[in-house]
């Protein structure tokens, strides 16, 4: 091993404030901890229970960096969207940078795990000369021969369109990296002495170990991608909580974003939709429920509930596309209905469509009667949903994303498998 022998190893976990983020990276920690190993994390403030629940030494980040405030939603176009997302990020690096040194010094950690949309903190992982990982709690954009450029949800295609518009789309989404990406990173880099990068998919590969939280057949095949690029599946986190609440019969679960991105509209339709029909409707509303939400008999409305247990008994979820509780519900072979409205969204319901394991509806386009077609179309690719939680299955999970930390990070010897 690397480390002492007569201490446990130290692992730092450092996330964004975006608890969507935190959650899966949590379970693989968890995981970790089961096995001997000490966990330290820097999160978001309203993470620090979460963490400490689990026994994590867990703080919260600079301030500074939860100032900075997701804005992407209220931008009138998606490119606008992207631009104002990494903006974000961007201003954020800046303070990663201070904030992960000051974490290192303090917990002298013998291997760090970082979420991929901390821009700043492989900067400093770097410049200490830590083995380190990122977690991917979404597909990362990088090219690949098989499949589109990572962003708009396009289908894939063959044949020679398919590669000239892929050419066409690729190179634009590389300016636009390129401009809005590298540039602030590598003034990061240049600030402290570490090789700046050269291009998005050094960005995504500069770490010794790249752990992505979904699986094949959900995810398009990549055999281009580097080994360093593993697949485990999804991350489940359960909270040790008190008793969850039980809802009766076939029941459909609604949900949106736990980081604001006006999608509200989703779950209001989305009730009204269901309102006459046979089914226990359950809607969660985590950046709060709206005034004067109309609640139909047959629904429940919470801020908060308890996704996994409702999932458990469900025969549908209705998502906006974020990889956490659309990848949960496919997790039990619970089909989906995706109406996606921003960020990684987009690929998410393309790769429902294309994995046959439920419908995609535009947000554009949302009223009662489509989203109603669109969650039948759903409720018929029960079987399509069962072939993606067998593959998630077989990527082996927090096990397999620890066996590698494990092995690859820390020289403890472990079954990859």
């Amino acid at each position: 091993m690397r480390h002492s022998q007569d201490r446990p190893t130290t692992i730092l976990a450092y996330t964004s404030p975006a608890l969507g983020n935190l959650y899966p990276i949590v379970a693989l920690l968890t995981e970790l901890r089961r096995r001997g190993h000490r966990i330290v994390v820097r999160t978001l403030t309203a993470g620090v229970p979460i963490g400490t629940a689990a026994g994590f030494d867990t703080a919260a980040v600079d301030p500074g960096i939860e100032a900075v405030a997701m804005t992407d939603w209220t931008a009138r176009t998606g490119l606008g969207a992207i631009r104002r997302g990494f903006e974000v990020f961007a201003e954020r690096a800046a303070l990663e940078v201070g904030d992960v040194r000051r974490a290192i010094e303090a917990v002298s950690p013998d291997a760090v795990i970082l979420d991929t949309n901390c821009w700043g903190a492989p900067v400093a992982t770097e410049a200490a000369a830590l083995p380190w990982a990122t977690f991917w709690p979404y597909p990362p954009y990088l090219s690949s021969r098989t499949s589109p450029p990572f962003g708009p949800g396009l289908a894939p295609r063959s044949g020679v369109l398919g590669r000239w518009r892929d050419a066409a789309v690729g190179a634009m989404t590389r300016r636009l990296l390129e401009r809005e990406m590298l540039e602030p990173v590598n003034r990061l880099h240049r600030m402290v002495g570490t090789t700046p990068l050269t291009s998005g998919d050094d960005f995504v590969l500069r770490a010794p170990l790249v752990l992505v939280g979904t699986a094949e057949p959900f995810e398009y095949p990549h055999p281009d991608w580097d080994e360093r690029v593993v697949l485990i599946g999804p991350c489940e986190h359960r909270s040790a909580g008190p008793p969850t609440e039980v809802f009766p019969g076939p029941t459909v679960l609604v949900t949106t974003s736990s980081e604001r991105q006006g999608d509200d509209a989703l779950p209001v339709t989305a009730l009204a939709a269901l309102a006459d029909e046979p089914v226990r409707v359950v809607a969660t509303f985590p950046c709060g429920v709206p005034a004067g939400v109309d609640v139909p008999a047959n629904a429940t409305v919470r801020r908060f509930v308890d996704h996994g247990a409702v999932l458990d008994h469900a025969v549908c979820a209705i998502t906006h596309g974020g990889m956490g509780v659309t990848q949960k519900a496919l997790a039990r072979g619970v089909p989906v209905c995706v109406v996606p409205y921003g960020r990684d969204q987009f690929e998410v319901a393309r790769r429902v469509q294309v994995a046959g394991c439920g419908s995609r509806l535009s947000a554009h386009r949302l009223n009662p009667s489509r989203l109603r077609a669109a969650i039948s179309e759903a409720m018929t690719m029960r079987a399509g949903a069962e072939r993606v939680a067998a593959g998630f299955a077989a990527a082996g999970g927090v096990r397999r994303g620890a066996d590698l930390v494990e092995r690859r990070l820390l020289d403890v010897t472990a079954a990859e498998g």
